[in-house]
């Protein structure tokens, strides 16, 4: 595991309330951590529901946090999810749409259409609710707020045998896109990160798993030639859910350690 010092965290999302969706584990755990050291209210959301609780009992001692089960593929799901946001906190200013299912593992011409249907459901399909019910509960504040959509380098550059996955990423790019352009008119940023090699128990596994050491992979897959840290993926979302990037809307930040200049 590469030794990464985090950054110094300002206090930028003071007196703004955020949802994290996928936030029991990895990313989003570590854009939890990172929006309440910056000032906010965070409501975490996850599928887990015993270790999302842990989690937010853990972060506690950082700021106000809780913790919602939902699954975002499932549309009345999602706007309670809104909807017990702003009982609890009384508005919503931010979302990091995180949470997603892992890659499938198949070429094309071999592809599980039960895994490609529920991946889309939640990959691609479970964002776009995201997206519907945050942008809703904004309007209706008055505008303003900033969305914040997890792609991936597969957005931009498919990796072998990721099928749907690789789709969904790339479509995920597409729904930013028109998402701004439909928030702009009423103050709402939506931009997406696109992370490259980002370092997790799930890919320390797949090294032992393909006969690697780190020093041997990392240079494939970062110009820096290590992997990245959850907590720098989370300070992409904290730049684009803050007033610092008040002028940017409809992007795609990669976090990549320089992979796709190579």
């Amino acid at each position: 595991m590469p030794e990464v010092a985090e950054a110094q965290i300002f206090p930028v999302l003071k007196g703004k309330v955020a949802i994290v969706t996928g936030a029991a584990q990895g990313m989003g755990r570590a854009t939890t951590e990172v929006f309440l050291k910056a000032g906010a209210k965070v409501v975490m959301c996850d599928i887990k529901e015993d270790q999302g609780q842990k989690v937010a009992e853990e972060l506690s001692k950082l700021g106000e946090v809780i913790f919602v089960k939902a699954d975002i593929s499932k549309g009345a799901e999602v706007r309670q999810l809104v909807e017990k946001t702003v009982a609890k906190f009384g508005k919503l200013d931010a979302a990091v749409n995180n949470a997603a299912m892992t890659p499938d593992n198949t070429p094309l011409i071999d592809f599980d259409e039960t895994y490609w249907s529920k991946l889309t459901d939640i990959n691609l399909t479970g964002t776009a609710l995201c997206c519907k019910y945050q942008m809703q509960q904004m309007i209706k504040q008055g505008g303003g707020g900033s969305i914040v959509n997890i792609a991936s380098i597969n957005a931009f550059r498919p990796q072998p045998n990721m099928p749907a996955y690789t789709s969904c990423k790339h479509a995920l790019i597409g729904l930013t896109k028109h998402a701004a352009t439909e928030g702009g008119p009423h103050g709402i940023r939506i931009n997406a990160i696109a992370p490259g090699a980002i370092y997790s128990e799930m890919s320390a596994a797949a090294l032992v798993t393909m006969g690697l050491t780190e020093a041997e992979f990392t240079p494939q897959v970062s110009t820096l030639n290590r992997f990245g840290m959850p907590h720098e993926v989370a300070q992409g979302s904290l730049w684009l859910s803050s007033d610092a990037s008040s002028y940017v809307t409809g992007v795609c930040l990669p976090v990549d350690g320089g992979f796709l200049a190579k």
